[in-house]
């Protein structure tokens, strides 16, 4: 899931929201009755917001109006500034430990879930906005709300889903239609690719959305999970050997170099023709769209979910953009103020639109957006949080979880089987190991 999407991406979207959105198409979005939470904004206040940086230059550009727009309504001087992805998480700590910084911070995931005691509770803005737009979808549930209770600590604005991209040619070419679910048969289908000189590739590389991404689908397809649903550790167990044996024989098919792939390796892969099938977000598909050199690559270019595997549904979980308010801001109604305002359908759809699908709505009335009608290839990233997988599934999320994430113990417990440095057996002994250090009970 890279983030080296140039202006090129879409043409005159900076200028749609300045002109009210007029640049972006109407969508039906249906809202329900609902009071709105009172919010008197404090005497003098100013908010800075620290964010990902945006994968879609639009992103950018209209999410910054959009502050601008709350500004003007408000008087609320807003500054945001947008980080890389490997720098939020460890700014987030920073100003966590410190209690100075940003009011208002989007993380990813879990983020709310390890700083809890340093939040302020958003149950009022996350119960109005999740009435007036259809409630929250699963996933938007899962990362906003406190393990066990009905208490918000996060404010979910979309998720990035990373389903399989694959060129219709070559699979037609070795006698398939598109990627089965059947994982047998999926493992045929990458051998047979392989043998045409048009071979997959996922990442094993401490990636943070790919190669977090094809480790937890491999091991959730074969029903293994690093932690049960109290939080004990359960990946040494003969579903994750299984998979791992799998993966044995799934990675002689890769591309080579995919062991040190990072999040945009696979984007230069496949933009290159040397990768033919891999999991990403929907901005390869339009980086490849919008660029003469590469046009035939997208339209050669399809999107299914994942294999299924052993499971009734696709395993995915969305990377998840979580908004939090923290305790040492001197202007929390402000800051609630401002994040319910920008989930509000004048602010919320432009955004979504000019995402083109890269971050999808936590919200059902936004399934109903003009961005899922916009390009049939687009359409699959609509459901992104209506999954029922998370990062840790399937203990409680926790600080626990998200360490055991952070330190990659999937990731390399794959890439140690697939490098021949580890068997099966002794990689999930060594995974097992590592996450006990965080799963303590």
């Amino acid at each position: 899931m890279s983030y080296i999407i140039t202006r090129r991406s879409i043409l005159g979207a900076s200028a749609a929201i300045a002109a009210g959105g007029s640049a972006f198409a109407q969508s039906a979005i249906q809202t329900q009755p609902a009071t709105a939470p009172n919010l008197p904004i404090e005497n003098g206040a100013t908010l800075r917001m620290l964010r990902p940086v945006r994968f879609v230059q639009p992103d950018e550009e209209v999410f910054r109006a959009n502050c601008a727009r709350f500004t003007q309504q408000t008087g609320v001087q807003v500054r945001v500034d947008f980080v890389g992805w490997e720098d939020i998480t460890q700014q987030t700590a920073v100003t966590a430990n410190t209690g100075a910084g940003p009011d208002v911070i989007i993380g990813f995931n879990e983020a709310p879930h390890i700083y809890v005691d340093k939040l302020v509770e958003l149950n009022d803005v996350a119960e109005y906005i999740g009435t007036k737009y259809g409630g929250w979808l699963p996933l938007a549930q899962k990362y906003g709300k406190r393990h066990g209770t009905n208490n918000w600590i996060g404010l979910p604005f979309g998720a990035s889903g990373g389903p399989l991209v694959w060129r219709k040619s070559a699979l037609n070419q070795v006698g398939f239609q598109a990627p089965p679910d059947d994982l047998a048969q999926y493992l045929d289908l990458c051998k047979k690719l392989k043998a045409a000189n048009k071979p997959p590739g996922f990442a094993l590389g401490n990636a943070v959305g790919d190669g977090n991404g094809f480790a937890n689908w491999l091991i959730w397809s074969h029903g293994g999970y690093l932690v049960d649903e109290e939080g004990k550790v359960a990946i040494n167990s003969p579903q994750s050997i299984e998979a791992l044996n799998y993966l044995k024989e799934l990675y002689a098919t890769f591309v080579p170099g995919t062991i040190a792939w990072g999040d945009i390796s696979n984007n230069r892969a496949y933009a290159a023709q040397e990768c033919w099938l891999t999991a990403n977000g929907v901005s390869l598909y339009f980086a490849l769209k919008n660029d003469p050199a590469t046009r035939a690559i997208a339209d050669d270019t399809e999107h299914t979910l994942l294999p299924k595997g052993k499971l009734d549904t696709s395993p995915m979980a969305g990377l998840t953009l979580n908004a939090m308010v923290f305790k040492h801001s001197r202007f929390p109604n402000a800051s609630k103020a401002l994040l319910s305002f920008l989930l509000e359908t004048p602010q919320y759809d432009p955004w979504l639109q000019a995402n083109l699908g890269y971050w999808a709505q936590p919200l059902e009335a936004y399934a109903a957006s003009a961005v899922w009608d916009s390009d049939p290839k687009v359409r699959i990233f609509k459901d992104t949080m209506r999954s029922n997988f998370w990062i840790g599934y399937k203990g409680p999320i926790s600080e626990a979880s998200a360490a055991a994430n952070a330190d990659y113990i999937m990731v390399q417990m794959c890439a140690s089987v697939a490098s021949g440095q580890a068997t099966p057996e002794q990689a999930v002994r060594e995974a097992e190991r590592r996450a006990r250090r965080f799963f303590r009970r």
